[in-house]
């Protein structure tokens, strides 16, 4: 094995891999957007271009989440060598941070800290010589990395770094608009420097069918809101030619708002908002019920309840509760035992997964953090299973402290189990997982990307999706397959775009020169809506609707 030679990086630590000194070369030349599948070494590149750029002055390394602030301070800290290294964040004293800053060669943190030290003034950018985005696709709106750039001198060299760019031009060139990134280098699986460092990934696509006690549950809701959207169609704030989504009726509560400051505080904008706000409330039960299960449902149905017996701001709430079919349901929850039959699926899938290698590992996503807490609490009576639960901060989360305790007992084995919310999506290093499972798809193809990526990462991996047929489920991994196949195609677009020479924004202000290398292609879409991970990927179908023996 050859190792890469630099009197800053520790010595064979690093192993020498072709794309990656191409990638790390095109960093030097160029402001770089680097686009890399997970577990290829997105770290390790961004490591090697800071051993580079520390002779002409410090290096700043933001993450999004302080997880990953940790895990990229232990690897630079492993690859560099004779080199200050520091982690900061919110909780330390002012001049503390500041002081830090200026004794250290390379600094990690997460970009909100930085962007409000910067607008604070406790210090600059002037002595920084590189700065590194991770998972830059969050460089758009308003969130902190955006306010960081506006603070980089001119000359200080950028790169960003993600797996998952975004489905759509506009999204890719905004990202490098505001970031400062000039050029981009992209490699996929397929590419031939690239793919003897690949393992295969099999996505397993497994529906199931919802009990009748879920359905008539459902049904009832539906009807409510049903009821509630007519009101709004005949407020004529919504369309009856348009089914109620979320994002749809959650622009009408924006576009109410915002009548609201320019002064329209007539009756019918105050109750649009009230009932607008109660087919939202609606349709989140529906989703709850149709696709997490009746215990999540319960505890929405208990906070909504609470909602509603206050005396201000619990009027939608209190349209809900006061109705007759939700007297109905409430009905149903009560005499029920029947859970999701998602459940049993997951737990015949860790069971089997367990059983085959006592020594694999289970990550297991879910959008809620209800549903978390009741998966854990089931998962938790297989005998193989040792299991941990990694949630966020807000609302009495886990502290950092926390999270870092349990992903470090993941990766060592203590635990073999995790179950996490989309705190665990980006970049997390858990490299040894054996199986990922989607206890429902994101309508996102970065987090679906991402999510995706927990495994296959040192040996092949298994991907399980979750579907419950007939319900909002589809209608999301279909949303996740069109952007993941928009994005492929939107960036082979903007590879042939770049190659020739690209203007970005009014008056060509920024310029994209092109693709460092040799062009890249993306695979052909498969049944999961592709890339999977490999060339030789695979959807597979099978009979998952019978649980494990033992699990009825």
């Amino acid at each position: 094995m050859t190792y890469v030679n630099h009197p800053r990086i520790a010595f064979e630590t690093v192993e020498e891999r072709g794309y990656q000194t191409r990638m790390v070369e095109q960093c030097i030349r160029a402001d770089t957007l680097l686009i890399l599948p997970t577990g290829l070494g997105k770290t390790i590149i961004a490591a090697r271009t800071a051993a580079e750029f520390l002779a002409d002055g410090k290096v700043l390394m933001m993450a999004p989440t302080k997880p990953l602030v940790e895990q990229h301070f232990e690897e630079f800290s492993r690859l560099l060598t004779d080199v200050r290294i520091s982690m900061i964040n919110g909780l330390m004293k002012d001049t503390k941070r500041a002081g830090i800053v200026a004794d250290s060669d390379v600094v990690i943190s997460t970009p909100q800290t930085i962007s409000n030290d910067l607008d604070a003034g406790r210090y600059d950018l002037s002595g920084f010589s590189l700065i590194i985005y991770d998972e830059a696709h969050r460089g758009r709106g308003d969130y902190a990395y955006v306010n960081v750039a506006r603070y980089v001198r001119k000359g200080t060299r950028r790169i960003g770094m993600t797996a998952s760019p975004g489905s759509s031009v506009d999204k890719i060139e905004e990202v490098c608009l505001n970031l400062g990134l000039k050029r981009i280098d992209m490699r996929t699986e397929n590419d031939p420097d690239v793919s003897p460092f690949v393992h295969d990934t099999y996505i397993n696509r497994i529906e199931v069918d919802l009990p009748s006690d879920i359905r008539d549950i459902s049904a009832l809701l539906k009807v409510m809101l049903d009821h509630f959207y007519s009101e709004l169609c005949s407020l004529r704030i919504a369309s009856p030619n348009v089914m109620p989504s979320k994002g749809y009726l959650l622009g009408i509560g924006d576009s109410l708002q915002r009548r609201i400051s320019d002064g329209g505080k007539s009756g019918i904008v105050f109750k649009g908002l009230s009932v607008n706000k109660t087919c939202i409330q609606l349709l989140e039960a529906v989703s709850k019920v149709e696709s997490e299960g009746t215990t999540v449902l319960r505890r929405y149905l208990d906070r909504l309840e609470a909602e509603a017996a206050q005396d201000k701001g619990g009027r939608a709430a209190r349209a809900i509760v006061e109705r007759q079919e939700y007297a109905a349901v409430r009905t149903i929850l009560d005499a029920t035992n029947v859970e999701h039959p998602k459940v049993s699926r997951v737990m015949s899938l860790v069971s089997r997964t367990l059983s085959s290698n006592p020594e694999s590992k289970v990550l297991v996503f879910a959008q809620f953090r209800d549903t978390c807490e009741m998966l854990e609490s089931k998962i938790s009576g297989i005998p193989e299973a040792r299991v941990s639960m990694l949630i966020g901060q807000s609302k009495g989360g886990l502290k950092q402290k926390e999270q870092i305790s349990l992903l470090d007992g993941f990766r060592s084995g203590r635990s073999n189990v995790l179950i996490s919310t989309s705190v665990g999506e980006e970049g997390l290093d858990v490299s040894n997982t054996d199986a990922v499972i989607f206890y429902e798809p994101v309508p996102s193809e970065i987090r679906t990307i991402q999510r995706r990526g927990r495994t296959g990462r040192k040996s092949d991996g298994e991907v399980y999706l979750l579907i419950a047929k007939g319900t909002v489920d589809e209608a999301f991994e279909r949303s996740s397959i069109r952007k993941e196949k928009s994005m492929r195609e939107n960036l082979e677009r903007l590879s042939e775009r770049l190659s020739r020479g690209m203007t970005l924004g009014d008056g060509g202000q920024t310029r994209l020169d092109g693709y460092g290398g040799v062009p890249r292609r993306f695979i052909e879409a498969d049944a999961w809506g592709g890339p999977c991970s490999t060339p030789s990927s695979q959807t597979r179908s099978t009979d998952w609707n019978r649980p494990a023996a033992g699990w009825r």
